[in-house]
């Protein structure tokens, strides 16, 4: 049940069919390659997930630093304030 979980980004595929691409790969790249291959794309994903955080930092500080607008306040005058005409 756990391997199903895992593996269904890969849709239709059974375990034979994984086995067989793993076998393909470790072939093409050899076995110290691929250590190497998973390190740059680690490193790639955390640079992306970097930069996105500091985008994100970004607009979340120039939306707190711009100040909302004010309303002008308009006073009520009162009667006593008037002044009378006689």
């Amino acid at each position: 049940m756990f391997t199903n979980n895992v593996l269904a980004f890969l849709g239709g595929l059974g375990g034979w069919e994984v086995l067989l691409i793993l076998v393909v790969v470790l072939v093409l790249f050899g076995a110290k390659r691929i250590p190497e291959l998973a390190r740059g794309l680690g490193q790639g994903i955390r640079e992306f997930k970097n930069a996105t955080n500091d985008i994100k930092n970004e607009i979340e500080g120039s939306v707190r630093e711009e100040p909302a607008p004010k309303r002008p306040v308009y006073k009520e005058e009162s009667t006593s304030e008037r002044p009378t005409v006689k």
